[in-house]
């Protein structure tokens, strides 16, 4: 009203100083005045949950009153295409495994409506359902034929706020219904779906995804599980993607940085890296056998477990990182001291008072997967501090910048010209705070669990990767963290409400494919660059089982990366844990791999091949105490474990 208001007066003033004539002039003002409200929120496909962190940090930074009165011009660290291709990825894999679940029902039944000749698309139209799903169209089942369903699709909203008064069809074949088997309450899955009737009635609100062949259309469900996915630039802690869940309409909780949960085993490179930031080496052996330890208080004995349910004897720490070994790593823990372990994870940023007891080093202490991204991006930088920013630079209404990410100086970048000087240098003012071997040794073991470990799937992205799988217990959290030399990608999945995923469903199976994705499509096209190698580093041929030095024509050999000074054994040495290891004779590699045998129970050696694609990843109940005490007879048969959050894993 107000603009009408302005409007006509100005064509009163152009009347009045003889620019229109008074014919044109009520011509003019007999014209509706189309309004183009200014948009607010995010205008970029799939940026919601980013654009809201980004108002957080604002508010965070100057407060409330000056976000939305000081005229704040904020440029952010978004990269529009990565972010695109970020939700896409997440989403794929959260269908993917949904679909593994079950067929849930459709969201109502309107067939009243449909037999009895009523406008089903208007039935539609008052329905709510997320605004950020496209392509996905929600959809009414009006036929059901032998071999397909043809559903009416939504209408579309029209510019001047009424529905199109439009029915489209959408024919869905049986191939994109079948896999849509009955969700039974036990987890199990209902009889398989040879003919539509089976999974839908006329009547039935269902969405519906443009996907199929031939023009065709696929029945879809909203996902109950969800998850998170953030990628972000290891030099700088510039955030180039974030996606917080499957859809922002639905839920606003961002889980990238709101949600504190469990990373199992995706904690163990920080383990490690704290031991070979303190004398240890990739080739160090530690003993992965039965341990039980004291939890103090009353609580009884905890006997860590490996996933399978076995032990494999002297294991070097390459190993203990590429198969997810659960017991060693508390062996590892145990001789470097907890209170290291938690420091580590301080000065990481992972967890600010992370509690010093064991089971903390398989990540059961508490995270943000930013904050785990931003730490493993410290590893992949070389051991450099950075902070994760979502904001390059605000600058106020008068275009005086009023914050800036980088706050390096730059003196010399402010000559009016060149006359000859030299190219202003800035200085890297980042904190070191793990050796940059140290960074690179942790990298290259972390490059195997791609090669030979949890994450072998990934090994068909052609290009130098590193990362590590995380599984919490009963599978209700999985985590993928990985890293190319200049890109770091972190994956969570899981239900808002923890609860088992099912047997098998695993930071290797669930977390890794949803980064492979979004690897493969974020760095298509682009060069293949090998992560840098500190100078100074020795690469040597190793036995990958033993960690000694390979002889001519052994197998299994590797290149180890040791620091200037250290090289890998020519014999057998000490075995971190080896006490239990005291069978008289028993060679110090290659003993019974079974968890009940003989080996295990007399506390002798337990080593032997991994089984193959066996994803070692866990957590454990809380530890009170560490106080070890002999493990006894029978530990090896994998029971006995005790109260709390149930076995380690």
């Amino acid at each position: 009203e107000a603009a009408t208001i302005r409007r006509n007066w100005v064509i009163d003033r152009m009347l009045a100083n003889g620019y229109v004539t008074a014919e044109e002039a009520a011509a003019a003002k007999a014209e509706a005045l189309k309004v183009n409200p200014r948009s607010f929120g995010a205008q970029i496909f799939a940026a919601e949950y980013f654009s809201e962190e980004v108002r957080r940090q604002v508010i965070g930074i100057f407060g409330e009153k000056r976000l939305y009165e000081g005229g704040l011009s904020v440029r952010t660290t978004l990269d529009p295409d990565l972010q695109k291709k970020a939700k896409s990825a997440l989403v794929k894999g959260l269908v993917k495994f949904d679909r593994e679940k079950g067929w849930r029902g459709p969201v109502t039944n309107i067939a009243s409506t449909v037999n009895g000749g009523g406008d089903w698309g208007a039935a539609l139209a008052q329905m709510d359902p997320p605004n950020d799903i496209a392509p996905w169209r929600l959809a009414v089942v009006i036929e059901v034929k032998g071999d397909r369903v043809i559903a009416g699709l939504e209408p579309a909203p029209l510019e001047n706020g009424k529905i199109s008064a439009e029915r489209q069809g959408a024919e869905i074949p049986m191939k994109e219904i079948a896999w849509a088997r009955a969700a039974q309450p036990d987890g199990s899955l209902g009889p398989k779906v040879t003919k539509p009737g089976q999974v839908l009635a006329v009547g039935d609100v269902i969405y519906v995804s443009p996907d199929g062949e031939g023009g065709t259309w696929r029945l879809v469900q909203l996902p109950e599980v969800e998850g998170a996915i953030v990628a972000l630039d290891p030099h700088t802690g510039r955030v180039l993607a974030m996606v917080g869940g499957f859809s922002y309409d639905r839920s606003e909780f961002n889980r990238a940085v709101q949600a504190e949960r469990q990373p199992g085993s995706a904690f163990k490179p920080f383990v490690y890296a704290a031991a070979l930031d303190n004398g240890y080496t990739p080739a160090t052996v530690v003993m992965d056998a039965p341990i039980a330890l004291d939890q103090g208080g009353g609580q009884g004995i905890w006997r860590p477990q490996n996933y399978g349910r076995k032990f494999y004897g002297p294991s070097t720490l390459r190993l203990g990182i590429e198969k997810s070994r659960n017991v060693m790593t508390v062996r590892l823990a145990q001789d470097l001291g907890m209170d290291i372990v938690s420091e580590y994870a301080r000065r990481f940023g992972i967890n600010e008072n992370l509690m010093p007891v064991l089971s903390m080093a398989l990540g059961a202490g508490e995270t943000t997967l930013l904050k785990l991204a931003t730490a493993y991006a410290m590893l992949d930088n070389g051991g450099k501090r950075i902070t994760p920013t979502l904001i390059d630079r605000m600058q106020d209404r008068f275009g005086r910048t009023v914050y800036r990410h980088d706050i390096r100086k730059c003196p010399d970048c402010s000559a009016e010209a060149w006359t000859g000087q030299p190219e202003p240098v800035l200085a890297d003012i980042r904190e070191r705070i793990i050796d940059p071997d140290t960074a690179y040794q942790i990298t290259s073991m972390m490059e195997g669990v791609i090669q030979r470990g949890t994450a072998r799937s990934l090994k068909s992205l052609g290009r130098p990767v590193a990362g590590k799988t995380g599984t919490t217990n009963d599978e209700r959290d999985a985590w993928f963290l990985g890293y190319t030399p200049d890109l770091v990608v972190g994956i969570f999945v899981g239900y808002d409400i923890p609860r088992p995923m099912g047997r098998g469903q695993t930071g290797g199976g669930l977390a890794a494919p949803i980064f492979g994705t979004f690897v493969e499509a974020a760095l298509k096209g682009q060069p293949v660059i090998p992560f840098r190698v500190p100078p100074g580093i020795n690469l040597v041929r190793v036995n990958s089982t033993t960690g000694m030095v390979a002889m001519p024509g052994e197998e299994n050999v590797i290149i180890e990366a040791f620091k200037p000074g250290t090289m890998p054994p020519e014999s057998p040495l000490d075995v971190i844990g080896a006490e239990v290891a005291n069978t008289p004779g028993a060679p110090l590699f290659g003993g019974d791999a079974s968890a009940g045998g003989d080996l295990a129970q007399t506390g002798g050696p337990l080593s032997g091949p991994a089984e193959d694609g066996l994803d070692d990843d866990g957590i454990g109940q809380l530890l009170t105490g560490q106080v070890a005490v002999p493990a006894p007879a029978g530990a090896g048969t994998g029971g006995g474990l005790t109260t709390g959050s149930g076995g380690l894993y």
